[in-house]
């Protein structure tokens, strides 16, 4: 099993960025997909979350708006597409996928960075 975000870096306040997290190893679709993030010397947040299907999306108040979440199961893929960012979104951000159909069943990606900085 694997989750493997890209696409973070540095970009400056205002900025866009599209995170992608690829998947493999397991059913994609009948997995519930999120974002969570970390800052520096805070707990992990959820960021995003979207259904097997796409049909819903949910979002954490900070970033509602701004950030859309996607995916593609033909792909086996999710994507985190970030706009008008600000320093507060700095953060290591992580792919988890959670299991619809069996209970327990869950994956976390390793992060990618993301920094909002001038």
């Amino acid at each position: 099993v694997q989750l493997v975000e890209s696409g973070g870096g540095l970009v400056q306040p205002g900025g866009s960025l599209r995170l992608s997290c690829a998947a493999s190893g397991f059913p994609f679709s009948n997995y519930v997909m999120s974002w969570f993030r970390q800052a520096p010397g805070k707990e992990r947040e959820l960021v995003a979350t979207i259904t097997r299907a796409g049909r819903t999306t949910t979002f954490a108040d900070s970033v509602k708006g701004r950030f859309t979440i996607s995916r593609d199961n033909a792909k086996n893929s999710v994507y985190l597409q970030m706009n008008s960012l600000n320093a507060e979104d700095t953060a290591v951000y992580y792919c988890y996928a959670r299991s619809a159909v069996l209970t327990g069943m869950e994956y976390w990606g390793k992060g990618t960075l993301v920094t909002v900085s001038s």
